[in-house]
C-alpha cells in the first residue's frame, strides 16, 4: 500500500503536489491545513484523513480532531501535528508508525522498533528549507518504508 503524507499546506495546495502523489491510495494530513478546500483537492486524487495543526482554528480545519489512529495493512499508524505533544509510549501502544508535522523539517528515523516520519511542509516556504511531501509504503510483509519527495518547484 502507498500513501501519501503531506502536512503545513498553510493554506497553499501547490501545484507540484497532485504529481508527487500520483498513485497514492491514501493521503494522511498532518495538520496546519489552512483551508478546508485543500482537503476536497486532496480528495481528487486519493481518500484523505486529517489532523488538526496549531494554525487550523476555525471553520472545517478547527474540527479536525487532534490526533488519529488508523489501521492500514494490519498496521496502526499514530497521526498528530506536533510531536511534542504526543503522550503515549508508542512502541508500548503496538504502532507501527508515528505521524507528524509542525516543525517543516522533513526526516524520519525509527526508535524502539517505530517509524517517527515528519515529511516537511508542501506549502509557503519556511526559511530555507526544502518543499516536499512523504510516502509511506507498507510491504506485503507488514514492513514500513518512509520516503521523502522534494518538489520541483518552478
Amino acid at each position: 500500500m502507498k500513501i501519501g503524507v503531506v502536512s503545513d499546506t498553510h493554506g497553499l495546495l501547490r501545484p507540484e503536489v497532485a504529481p508527487a502523489l500520483a498513485g497514492v491510495e491514501r493521503i494522511l494530513h498532518l495538520g496546519d491545513v489552512g483551508k478546508a478546500s485543500i482537503l476536497k483537492d486532496l480528495e481528487k486524487i486519493a481518500p484523505v484523513t486529517a489532523v488538526r495543526g496549531n494554525v487550523d482554528r476555525d471553520g472545517a480545519c478547527g474540527k479536525l480532531p487532534e490526533t488519529e489512529v488508523l489501521l492500514l495493512e494490519g498496521r496502526y499508524i499514530y497521526m498528530l501535528h506536533d510531536l511534542k505533544t504526543l503522550h503515549l509510549d508508542p512502541a508500548a501502544g503496538k504502532f507501527a508508525a508515528v505521524l507528524f508535522g509542525h516543525t517543516h523539517v522533513p526526516n524520519f528515523y525509527r526508535k524502539k522498533g517505530v517509524l517517527y516520519f515528519n515529511p516537511g511542509s508542501c506549502g509557503p516556504r519556511r526559511f530555507e528549507l526544502p518543499v516536499t511531501v512523504g510516502v509511506l509504503t507498507i510491504g506485503a510483509d507488514g514492513e514500513l518504508a518512509a520516503e521523502i519527495i522534494p518538489l520541483n518547484l518552478a
